[in-house]
């Protein structure tokens, strides 16, 4: 089986999730690369132990830059820390003037609460990097590597994070109201109103998105191991919680060779595990990449690595 229905039109986001070392890095740049050949694509990683630069042997960081060896697919590495600060750059004039008008602070006070990180942020942010390339509209489809399982749960559930947020905003701001109310008589909204509602808004179509099946995707990768089967369940059932259902899967490191004792072992001892995933997903396409003698690095193993995840007829014989 290969990975179906990615190059439907609608379909603008596509997330790779799993265990840690399973392959996610290397499956979403080799699907982002095939898709590329028809949609401009940008791949993007939320992992803070950022791979795709040593995936690509190509330098990316907090920029787009053109992916070397292709025509339409770039990649960028959202850093949270600078996403935050670009987000409260942006937004510095309201955060200060709901900061002041909720708090006793001080000036130097809130300029320090500004400064400093707030937990789960790191996923808020990452999430709003990219609903802001989404919206910017300049590439066909957006291809994310998470970081591990708790990371990419964390990523889906940032919209509920940053409403609760925006919930205890708006409660602080509802008191600076009525007080306005009841001195003045009236209440005028003013840029803070319009940065909540805005990131209101913003909480709403991360949501709607995250929930289109027919607009996003959520990919997950596993190898033929106990830990990693058992992970991927519980992904898979956190995922449902949030109205998202995977549709197909990537088993991959299968042992495909016999060509040594080790190999023959080897695929043996994944038998009974691959079993185990024909059960546990039933419901779901598998997509089986076999296990490469090497580790994919730069475009020609992507390149291999796409053609086992996308063309149908492969003939295994040349990984040994």
């Amino acid at each position: 089986m290969t990975l179906t229905g990615l190059e439907n039109e609608n379909l603008k986001l596509i997330i790779f999730g799993g265990k840690g070392g399973v392959g996610k890095t290397s499956c979403a740049i080799a699907t982002a690369l095939a898709l590329s050949e028809n949609f401009k694509t940008l791949v993007i990683s939320t992992d803070p132990a950022h791979s795709i630069s040593d995936c690509l042997e190509q330098e990316v960081g907090f920029n787009v830059v053109k992916v070397n060896g292709t025509s339409k697919l770039s990649a960028i590495e959202v850093v949270a820390d600078e996403a935050l600060s670009k987000f409260v750059s942006v937004h510095q004039a309201a955060l200060k003037k709901l900061l002041e008008t909720a708090t006793s602070l001080d000036n130097d006070d809130i300029d320090d609460m500004l400064s400093l990180s707030i937990p789960g942020i790191d996923e808020i942010m990452s999430f709003k990097t990219i609903v802001d390339f989404i919206e910017e509209g300049e590439y066909d489809k957006y291809v994310v590597d998470t970081a591990p399982t708790g990371h990419a749960l964390r990523l889906i559930s940032s919209p509920k994070l940053l409403d609760a947020w925006i919930k205890v905003a708006a409660k602080m701001r509802w008191k600076y109201r009525y007080m306005i109310t009841s001195f003045a008589g009236s209440y005028t909204q003013d840029e803070v109103d319009a940065f909540l509602l805005g990131l209101k808004k913003t909480v709403k179509r991360i949501e709607n998105l995250l929930r289109d099946d027919a607009k996003c995707e959520f990919i997950p990768v596993c190898i033929p191991e106990l830990m990693a089967i058992s992970e991927t369940s519980r992904l898979l059932t956190d995922l449902s919680k949030s109205e998202i259902i995977p549709k197909q899967i990537i088993v991959n490191n299968v042992m495909i060779s016999e060509e040594s004792d080790f190999c023959k072992r080897r695929k043996t001892n994944q038998l009974p595990y691959l079993q185990s995933i024909s059960e546990t997903f039933s419901n779901l396409n598998k997509v089986e990449v076999p296990m490469f003698p090497e580790e994919i690095k730069g475009i020609n193993a992507l390149n291999e690595l796409k053609s086992f995840l996308f063309e149908s007829e492969l003939i295994y014989k040349h990984i040994k």
